[in-house]
């Protein structure tokens, strides 16, 4: 059985614009990330992607993608990506992120989440890394990021 989440996603790509529309359910959901605009474009077990325009709202001072609101799109990411991969009775939880800035940010930006190891059930709690790498639309990589989720089961009770 699929993560309720991702079954919401593959029946909302089934509709015109649904890709437009699971994103700003996304957003209603964890209205902070509507600041940026994203657009999911695929999610699946172990693995989301989305994108976020060049436009104003996005802008810093000296006319690239701001860096915060590429953090808001890698930890976007790899919390839909967490939030589909996990198996029933488990949640998760950011704890940490560590980012790099490559290259100054223009265009559209495409970010990648993936897990670094494999995603499980267990007992206890356990630290899940999750890789995202951004490109702009000439697939230059201009942000890294590596995602501390802190996985643990659903406390009953």
């Amino acid at each position: 059985m699929s993560a309720p989440l991702l079954t919401l996603y593959r029946r909302m790509q089934r509709w015109p614009a649904g890709q437009w529309l699971f994103s700003r359910a996304v957003c209603f959901k964890a209205p902070y990330f509507a600041s940026i605009a994203p657009r999911i474009t695929v999610l699946e077990p172990g693995r989301c992607e989305g994108h976020i325009a060049h436009r104003r709202r996005v802008t810093n001072h000296i006319g690239t993608v701001h860096a915060i609101a590429l953090c808001n799109l890698a930890e976007l990411t790899a919390g839909l990506m967490v939030d589909a991969s996990l198996p029933k009775g488990m949640r998760w939880i950011p704890k940490g992120m560590e980012v790099k800035y490559l290259a100054k940010a223009t265009g559209t930006q495409h970010a990648v989440a993936t897990p670094a190891q494999a995603i499980a059930s267990a007992e206890a709690g356990y630290a899940l890394p999750v890789n995202v790498q951004v490109r702009d639309t000439a697939g230059t990589v201009v942000f890294e990021a590596r995602i501390d989720m802190w996985v643990s089961p659903v406390k009953r009770g």
